[in-house]
C-alpha cells in the first residue's frame, strides 16, 4: 500500500511539474529528480548540543505502551533502560479500556515496575454492538454515561487516575442514523462530570493538524504525508470543519470548569499558539501538551519560547511514545538548548513537515515545570512513586 501510495505522490507531482512546465511554454525535462528520492545534506555549520539525557526528571503524560509494545515483556525491559538513560522517572500510558482489558494492562506495566507508569483509561463506545451498525453501539443505551461514571470510580479504586479521548470522539464514532457523534453532545455530561468529581484529568485529542482538513494538493505543506496516509485526510464533504470539532470542545470545557482538560498535541492548535494562549486566558481548567508537535514549535522558536514561558505552569511534557532513543533525545535539544536547524525525528525522511527545527532554550524553572512540576500538581498522588523511581537512580 505504501508504495502504491508513493508512486501516487510522485506521478501527481510528476503531472504537475509538467502542467507548469506547459504553462510556461517550456518542454519537460526527463531527467527531473523524483521527490521521493530527495534526500537533502544540509550545508550548515551550527552547533551541536549532544544532550545525553533530560536535565531534570520527566514524567511524560503521552505514551501508548498498550498500542506500541502490544504487551511484549521484552520490549517493555528495553524501554525501562531508555528511561533510566534518559531520566524519565514515569510515563503515563493512554492505552488502558474500561473493562476487561483494564487488569491485563496493569499487570503489564505494574507487575515488575510500579513506580514507573501512571495509567489513564479510555472508553468503549462501541460495547459489544455490531461495527456497521452504530445503532447497536453500546453508547446509545440510555444508561451509558451513568454507566461510564459508575466504571471510573472503580478504575480509580484500582489505581488508575485519569481519562482518554481520542480524536475519533467526532470524526468516527456515529449516532444511530449515522451522523457522527458530536463532542459536545449532552448526553456526555454525566461522563465528563464524573471526571471532575473524581479528580481525573482528561486528556482529549480533538480534530487534527490544519493541514489535514485542507485539499491534498500542491499548497497543501503536509501533502507527502497525507499521500501516505490518505485516512488521515478530512474532506468537507465528508468531515465536521476543523473549527466546529475544536469550538465543541471548548464548549465542554466552559461546561465543566470543575474538570481539568489536557488539550493533548497542543490543543491540536500547534500552529496557531496565539489562540492556544487566548484558550488557556479563557479556561483556567485547561492544560496542554505537546506530544508529537516539537516539529511544529520548532519552526517558530520565538514564538514558541515566548509561550512556553508564559504558559509554563499549564504546560505538560509528552512525547506519544515510546519512540526510538534518537527521537526521545531530540526532546531534550529542542526544550533545552538553542542548536539551529536540526531534524525532529531520526527517520530519513521526515514523518510530517519537511523542514528542520530550532531549540528554544527554556530556563530551568520553565523546564521543571514542565518536565514534572506541573502533572505533580494536577495528579499530587503520583509524587510516592515520582520520589521512588528518582530515588531508585541516585
Amino acid at each position: 500500500m505504501q508504495s502504491h501510495l508513493s508512486f501516487l505522490f510522485v506521478a501527481t507531482l510528476l503531472s504537475l511539474q509538467l502542467n507548469t512546465a506547459l504553462a510556461q511554454g517550456e518542454s519537460p525535462k526527463s531527467d527531473a529528480l523524483r521527490l521521493d528520492q530527495f534526500r537533502p545534506k544540509s550545508m550548515l555549520k551550527v552547533h551541536y548540543t549532544n544532550i545525553t539525557q533530560a536535565k531534570f526528571p520527566v514524567i511524560n503524560v503521552h505514551s501508548h505502551f498498550g498500542f506500541r509494545l502490544k504487551g511484549s515483556a521484552e520490549k517493555l525491559d528495553e524501554f525501562i533502560e531508555l528511561m533510566d538513560r534518559n531520566n524519565i522517572a514515569m510515563c503515563v500510558s493512554l492505552d488502558a479500556r474500561l473493562g476487561d482489558t483494564l487488569d491485563e494492562h496493569k499487570k503489564h506495566l505494574w507487575t515488575k515496575y510500579p513506580n514507573r507508569f501512571a495509567i489513564f483509561a479510555h472508553i468503549d463506545w462501541k460495547g459489544d454492538g455490531n461495527e456497521e451498525k452504530p445503532e447497536t453501539w453500546d453508547c446509545h443505551r440510555p444508561d451509558f454515561a451513568r454507566r461510564i461514571a459508575k466504571q471510573l470510580a472503580g478504575a480509580k479504586q484500582q489505581g488508575v487516575c485519569g481519562l482518554k479521548i481520542f480524536k475519533r470522539m467526532g470524526l468516527n464514532y456515529r449516532n444511530a442514523d449515522g451522523s457522527l457523534l458530536k463532542i459536545d453532545d449532552r448526553r456526555w455530561d454525566p461522563i465528563w462530570r464524573a471526571c471532575g468529581e473524581l479528580d481525573f484529568p482528561i486528556i482529549i485529542h480533538t480534530a487534527d493538524p490544519a493541514a489535514f482538513f485542507l485539499p491534498i494538493d500542491a499548497t497543501n505543506e503536509r501533502a507527502e504525508e497525507l499521500f501516505r496516509h490518505p485516512d488521515w485526510s478530512f474532506p468537507p464533504d465528508k468531515f465536521p470543519s476543523r473549527q466546529s470539532l475544536l469550538d465543541a470542545r471548548n464548549r465542554v470545557i466552559a461546561r465543566h470548569p470543575e474538570t481539568v482538560f489536557i488539550g493533548a498535541h497542543g490543543a491540536n492548535n500547534a500552529e496557531d499558539l496565539a489562540t492556544v494562549g487566548k484558550w488557556l486566558d479563557q479556561y483556567p481548567n485547561l492544560y496542554v501538551e505537546f506530544a508529537s508537535r516539537i516539529g511544529e514549535l520548532g519552526r517558530q522558536p520565538y514564538t514558541a519560547r515566548k509561550f512556553l514561558i508564559q504558559y509554563a505552569d499549564r504546560v505538560l511534557y509528552g512525547t506519544d511514545g515510546p519512540w526510538p532513543e534518537a527521537r526521545v533525545k531530540q526532546y531534550w535539544r529542542f526544550f533545552e538548548t538553542y542548536d539551529e536547524y536540526f531534524p525532529y525525528s531520526e527517520k530519513e525522511f521526515p514523518p510530517q513537515g519537511f523542514w528542520n527545527i530550532y531549540g528554544v532554550g527554556l530556563p530551568d524553572d520553565v523546564l521543571k515545570k514542565i518536565y514534572h512540576r506541573n502533572i505533580l500538581k494536577l495528579l499530587p498522588q503520583l509524587r510516592k512513586q515520582f520520589d521512588a523511581a528518582t530515588e531508585s537512580k541516585n
